[in-house]
This record gives C-alpha cells, structure tokens and sequence, in this order.
C-alpha cells in the first residue's frame, strides 16, 4: 500500500477531541440536497466552527482514494487553488493548500498536519491539525493561523457512508465579517456536495 493510504488533505485524535469539545451548541445553518450544516460559537474565537454532515453512495474505499489524490482533491474543496503533499511518516501526513479569496482580501494558504485512525467498526477518522510554521511563508499569501478539526467516514451498509467534516479555524490576517460568514457555510456545503457528486458519479 502506498504512502498515501493513510493521507487527508481536504484538517491527533487529542486535536479531535479538543475540537469537539470547543464546539458544542451547533446550530443548523443549511440543510440542503441531503447536507446538514451546523455551526457553533467557539470560547476565545470571533470565528465559529462548522460541521457539515451528509449520507454518501459509495464505500469508504472510493472517498479515500479520492481524498488521497491531494493534488486532484483540490478540485473539488472550496474555494482550494493548489494543494500538495509535504511529507508523510507512518499515519501522520504533512499538507500544504492555498486558498483563493474575493477581492481586496489576500489569498490564505494553510498547513496541515492528518493523522489518520481506523476504528475497529470499519470507520476512518482524518483528524486535522494546522501547523503553520511548518514551512516559510509564501509570499503573496498570508497563513492560516489555526486548524482543528477532521473528516469522519463511518460505512452504513448498502454501499453507504455517513461523512462529517467538521473545521474551527483562524484565518490569520484581517477577514471583513460578511466574509468569514459566508466561509463557514459555503465551505463544507460546497466540499461535501463536490465529494458526493464525484463519488456518486460511478
């Protein structure tokens, strides 16, 4: 099995519970086309945490394999302009994504460390941790600050999967409120929708 098995893209189990546990009155904000999205107020952060939630037909093996080919999975996250792997060690993989951004806001770029868990129910859990100062900055760019959050695949039987992407970041830089607003909906919608239509597709 390549490298790749283990690697999200696409944000340890401690960066999962902690998010978790950071973000616990979710309120739904979208509930379209099958996707659930819900968000939550996180103590200490003026940026709320979003979890979406969505029922897929495919197995687990075809959505890793889709998340495992970073560079292609850039297509189908929002608003993602280029994403590549750093580095990879056992079931930790190191990620670097860039991000576009509507006019005057500068364009963010993000690093990511995904630790991949499989649970004895035959679930795979990504859990994702921002490291910022993994490697320089990029010029042009400004760096995400925060990331904690993950990706849940647990199988439903019949060829189903239950998806939950659940993220809390902080954006770096100044980011106007109407922006930061319409970024914790869109972005899971838009990626979960993406996901599903790709995985469905066959």
């Amino acid at each position: 099995m390549s490298s790749l098995y283990r690697i999200a893209f696409g944000l340890g189990l401690t960066v999962w519970v902690a998010a978790s546990a950071q973000a616990e009155e979710w309120k739904v904000a979208k509930n379209e086309e099958g996707i659930k999205v819900s968000l939550s107020d996180v103590p200490g952060s003026q940026y709320k945490a979003y979890q979406g939630v969505t029922t897929i037909k495919a197995g687990i093996g075809k959505l890793r394999a889709l998340q495992e080919d970073v560079a292609s999975a850039c297509a189908w996250i929002h608003e993602c302009k280029l994403q590549k792997i750093l580095k990879h060690d056992g079931d930790k993989t190191w990620t670097y994504s860039q991000f576009n951004t509507p006019w005057p806001v500068t364009p963010r770029d993000s690093v990511l460390k995904v630790t991949t868990v499989e649970g004895a129910d035959g679930s795979v859990t990504r859990e994702l941790e921002g490291e910022p100062k993994y490697i320089p900055e990029e010029k042009g760019f400004v760096r995400v600050a925060q990331v904690e959050g993950f990706w849940k695949f647990v199988p439903k039987g019949d060829n189903l999967t239950e998806v939950t992407y659940q993220v809390h970041t902080e954006p770096g830089g100044s980011v106007p409120s109407w922006l930061a607003n319409k970024f914790v909906v869109d972005a899971p919608f838009n990626t979960l929708k993406a996901l599903k239509d790709r995985a469905e597709k066959n």
